[in-house]
């Protein structure tokens, strides 16, 4: 199905766009990936299964994403996790599944943290918290850190969009104060991890590391042998259903 109707929500002088699809609890919330946004197909699917199973459903832009206002170089895990927080206290009720995919998978972690009473359940796709750190910053040039300690913004060509990413000297050290792979990860609720074998921006190990942080007992890793860091083939869209599916009884 096409988009319902899309609405914003003020927060931070920013206007956050936002799809809600009422249905039954446990709502289930999209948390999207660094740079990407809403409309995206994974987003698309878990919607379309939501209003066919009526089941509640909301996804969202953080700001300088998507549709929403602001700039996306003014942004910070604190700020889209503001965002997160934003839009479960004031668009959802009840328990809730987070879906967080990449990027995403690292707020869902934090906003789990920040509001363990609500959330019931994660599905993380391809997670990668901690990645300004772990992946990021050790993957620049001793010339991009100098840069970008000098320069506070550093521009970097994307394979997923024309236009370059920008890195902020902020995002890097907003990061360090948000990481949450520094031991024992605690969420009684499910865990169910899709993760991609050719994954070459979130390395599996670095997913593995997670799983074994994650200290409830009922945690899953599914291992997409051939699978990339979208995961949005036909066969793992339907993977990603099947869980969402079983997901539905977390309370």
């Amino acid at each position: 199905m096409p988009f319902g109707q899309i609405e914003a929500l003020q927060h931070q002088g920013v206007q956050l766009a936002y799809e809600r699809i009422e249905g039954a609890a446990p709502t289930f919330v999209w948390l999207g990936g660094f740079k990407s946004d809403m409309a995206g197909t994974k987003a698309q699917t878990l919607a379309d299964w939501a209003a066919g199973a009526g089941q509640g459903f909301v996804r969202f832009d953080y700001s300088g994403h998507g549709v929403s206002g602001g700039r996306f170089e003014d942004g910070s895990i604190s700020r889209w996790l503001g965002d997160t927080l934003a839009v479960l206290d004031q668009l959802t009720n009840g328990p809730l599944v987070l879906v967080g995919s990449s990027m995403g998978g690292w707020l869902s972690l934090l906003a789990a943290r920040a509001r363990p009473e609500r959330v019931k359940g994660l599905l993380l796709i391809a997670p990668a918290p901690d990645f300004t750190e772990r992946l990021m910053w050790p993957g620049f040039t001793a010339e991009q850190q100098a840069k970008l300690l000098l320069d506070g913004r550093l521009e970097l060509p994307s394979q997923y969009a024309p236009e370059p990413n920008v890195i902020t000297r902020e995002m890097i050290e907003d990061g360090r104060r948000n990481l949450i792979m520094t031991g024992p990860i605690a969420f009684d609720g499910p865990v169910r991890i899709m993760a991609g074998g050719a994954d070459p921006d979130v390395p599996l190990e670095h997913v593995m590391e997670l799983a074994k942080l994650l200290d409830g007992e009922d945690r899953q890793v599914q291992i997409i042998a051939d699978g990339d860091h979208r995961l949005s083939r036909p066969q793992d869209l339907r993977q990603l259903v099947a869980i969402a599916s079983e997901l539905r009884l977390a309370r």
